[in-house]
């Protein structure tokens, strides 16, 4: 029998790029393939371990090959693997009573979807249906998905390839404190100058607005966000003009941010919002997102819908396995010490080449003086056996975003090992 030997990176680096679209971004140089990963390690397809501090972009959310995640996933696909909507459906019923409840939102209903980008279009099209408006409000430097309407509320050129969109999206500031004109205010001169800049542009609104869409604290955008309380002084004046706020939690969901269960909450002066979504480590890896929001905005369309993949058996028995596990763990509350330890190690390391420190828990942008320097830095990182990300407007800001079951020993090696990528780019 003839032995099919794998293909070497470069060979399928060339496959790749042969069907593959080119806009189909990859990290590294030499981009590698990981194969199988355990609690927070990888490994690549030469063999080659690393501590991952990003968790297939914060989708690896409690630890790689979750025992009880990989058993209930196993279980559920000896039974049956797809039904559909159209059919009743107990994993999905129970996943989504208990992410009603978990998420704030009185009289919450629950519509799951395949990823963050389709939960916020779906969260789009129940803003504009209900409030009868394509107008939608946005904040500068925001990211919110790679679908047309998504895309056409994204703040962040390098991620926004058209300007074509179904909705007219007016974009605010807020998103970012340590850049722009009120980077200098303190923050409550901040917050005040953000809220007058909306009051301003809600005046040049042709007629209602739907909704206001945020992300507490700004993913692809490099891990920026205003101080605290910024959001719930939006949120006054959303409620005077009766516009919608959706808090897009895809990335700050779940405990992340150490600090609250959900980013909104930092902001919670003003109740919780009126629709939220979520995507990313739910499923811990499985293609799960969704929308919830009050009965009154869930129930407003009058067609038939269905979803043929959102809820499906297999993703809902391993998102209630994995939201089990978080929970019973108090993974919020680790994120929230290991989170403090790689801040506090990163700050006293006093690197010339870091700008700033931003995010929360373990959410941690470190910003860089360029792309160059974050792509270095990125390269580096790899070299000595650790994965980060990338994000900024610029590209020059490193997102480290370890799965939240992340011990102490793990936190102060995965720092050692950024300190020495960014002594060698410094050098």
């Amino acid at each position: 029998m003839t032995t099919v030997q794998p293909a070497t990176s470069a060979e399928l680096l060339r496959r790749h790029r042969a069907v593959l679209p080119a806009w189909l971004a990859t990290y590294y140089r030499e981009p590698i393939e990981l194969t199988h990963g355990e609690g927070r390690h990888v490994w690549d397809a030469e063999g080659n371990r690393y501590l991952d501090f990003f968790g297939g972009i914060l989708t690896t959310m409690t630890a790689h090959a979750l025992p009880e995640v990989t058993a209930a996933v196993r279980e559920q696909a000896g039974r049956i693997l797809h039904t559909s909507t159209l059919y009743l459906s107990t994993p999905m019923v129970e996943l989504a009573e208990r992410i009603a409840e978990l998420s704030g939102i009185p009289d919450a209903k629950v519509f799951f979807t395949t990823s963050g980008t389709e939960a916020n279009d779906a969260a789009l099209l129940l803003a504009t249906a209900h409030r009868r408006s394509n107008q939608v409000l946005a904040l500068r430097n925001s990211y919110h998905g790679r679908s047309f309407s998504t895309i056409g509320i994204t703040g962040n050129a390098a991620w926004s390839p058209t300007s074509l969109s179904p909705l007219q999206t007016l974009y605010v500031h807020g998103g970012v404190r340590d850049s722009g004109p009120f980077a200098a205010l303190s923050d409550a001169e901040f917050i005040a100058a953000c809220v007058a800049d909306l009051e301003e542009m809600l005046g040049q609104a042709q007629g209602s607005v739907a909704a206001l869409i945020a992300e507490p604290i700004q993913g692809v955008g490099g891990f920026t966000h205003g101080p605290d309380g910024l959001l719930a002084a939006f949120r006054e004046v959303l409620q005077r003009h009766g516009i919608l706020w959706i808090s897009d939690e895809v990335q700050t969901g779940w405990g992340r941010t150490g600090e609250h269960f959900w980013g909104w909450q930092a902001h919670g002066q003003a109740g919780p919002p009126d629709v939220l979504t979520f995507a990313k480590g739910i499923a811990n890896g499985m293609s799960m997102g969704g929308v919830v929001a009050r009965a009154e905005v869930m129930d407003c369309l009058d067609a038939n819908s269905i979803s043929t993949f959102g809820g499906s058996p297999i993703t809902c028995a391993a998102a209630l396995a994995n939201l089990d596990h978080l929970l019973k763990h108090d993974l919020q509350g680790n994120a929230l010490r290991t989170g403090a330890v790689l801040r506090e190690r990163l700050a006293q390391a006093e690197l010339p080449v870091v700008r700033a420190l931003r995010g929360k828990g373990l959410m941690l942008g470190v910003a860089l003086p360029d792309a160059q320097a974050a792509g270095a830095a990125l390269e580096h990182a790899r070299e000595l056996g650790l994965l980060i990300g990338r994000g900024g407007r610029a590209g020059d800001t490193l997102r480290i975003a370890p799965p939240l079951s992340l011990t102490d020993a793990e936190a102060r090696e995965g720092a050692d090992l950024l300190i020495e990528a960014l002594r060698r780019v410094s050098a």
